[in-house]
């Protein structure tokens, strides 16, 4: 059975370029614009991953991890994040966040494959 992977971005075309990837890679993907869309299809659907941007309007990334790893039925749900902040102390909260996974944009596609097939 293939997995499930939600991917969380705002950008059309970054959200396009993972869906293609992934889906190309043989994964069923779904995707969200934001945090609150996320947690919204978690609820509908449980992934059995999500590759989530940080900076996104209304709930960003980290605050949809943190709402994800305090959810009771959604808290398992490895969350890899995919961004532009490649600072250190941005990593160390993703992590301090439950991310099981850390992807800096400009990205290659081999990066992101990697991560789903660890998860």
């Amino acid at each position: 059975m293939a997995h499930t992977i939600l991917v969380v971005e705002d950008n059309q075309a970054d959200r396009s370029r993972l869906e293609k990837l992934l889906t190309d890679a043989g994964y069923l993907v779904s995707s969200a614009e934001n945090g609150t869309q996320a947690l919204a299809a978690v609820q509908r659907s449980k992934p059995d991953a999500i590759f989530m941007d940080v900076n996104m309007p209304g709930m960003d990334g980290f605050a949809a991890t943190r709402a994800l790893r305090d959810g009771e039925r959604t808290k398992d749900i490895p969350v890899v994040l995919v961004t532009s902040k490649d600072q250190k102390a941005d990593k160390a909260w993703g992590q301090m966040l439950g991310a099981r996974g850390y992807i800096t944009k400009p990205y290659t596609d081999e990066q992101v494959l990697s991560q789903a097939r660890a998860l």
